[in-house]
């Protein structure tokens, strides 16, 4: 999201009590998201600043893209700090990883984590790092069946970070989430962000640049979805409908099915 995007939604997201902003250094919105952030008044401790480091990066320019990503946020230190994409670089994964641990060490990040990686990829970045990593990026909505880096992630020790989970629209089209949207009085935005939240160890990024659509957030967390909702929902991943796949960046995806 550009400036203006922000300036529309993320003043009146803070004040609704909404307290996770996920950026990046490819956004080229960390800027922004600094001015806002300072603007709204709030406390450093009270706000989780997210940001990612772009694979050109993850060399010699590690620290360098780092502290200019701090001083653009306007911080000494953000609370999750993650590498983008597992590809678009020749630096050896421990040296990635250990770029992690440097700046963790250095008090410039709270926690370390990865995005974008497969299961392989993931327990390669464990087995490497000395230190807990606390959460895997990937693409989660209904449409695409993710079970298998779920389940990695999860006997990793680790929270799966659910992005894209609306499936940038095309949940609002599909007739079976709004036939429960129907049953329970519900949004299809709430049903969606419900289904990721109950899952185990499970957190949801979700995007908007309309103000009017952040009260269906306020929600979230005072219904739950029955079993047999959660079972439908689920059918919907054998489209496998992978939306973020950019060619060079990405791994070897794992495969559709239940965890071996």
């Amino acid at each position: 999201m550009d400036g203006q995007a922000l300036a529309r939604v993320l003043p009146p997201a803070l004040e609704m009590g909404l307290r996770h902003i996920d950026t990046a250094q490819i956004y080229r919105n960390e800027a922004a998201v600094g001015d806002l952030v300072r603007a709204s008044g709030l406390r450093r401790s009270d706000v989780f600043l997210t940001t990612k480091v772009w694979p050109a990066n993850y060399g010699k320019r590690f620290d360098t893209s780092l502290d200019e990503s701090l001083r653009h946020l306007g911080t000494d230190h953000v609370d999750l700090l993650l590498l983008h994409w597992p590809e678009g670089s020749d630096v050896p994964l421990a040296d990635q990883v250990g770029a992690l641990a440097r700046a963790q060490d250095a008090g410039k990040a709270r926690m370390i984590g990865v995005s974008n990686f497969d299961s392989a990829r993931l327990a390669a970045a464990a087995s490497l790092s000395d230190r807990p990593l606390a959460t895997n990026q990937v693409e989660f909505h209904p449409f695409l069946d993710q079970r298998r880096i779920h389940a990695a992630t999860r006997n990793a020790g680790m929270l799966l970070t659910a992005y894209c989970p609306l499936a940038v629209g095309r949940v609002f089209s599909e007739p079976l989430l709004a036939e429960i949207a129907r049953e329970t009085g519900r949004s299809i935005v709430q049903i969606v962000l419900r289904w990721v939240l109950e899952h185990e160890k499970m957190a949801a990024l979700t995007r908007t640049s309309r103000a009017d659509r952040l009260e269906q957030y306020r929600g979230l967390f005072n219904f739950t979805l029955g079993r047999d909702h959660m079972a439908a929902i689920a059918t919907l991943g054998v489209r496998h409908e992978r939306i973020v796949n950019p060619a060079g960046l990405t791994p070897i995806w794992d495969v559709p099915g239940p965890p071996q």
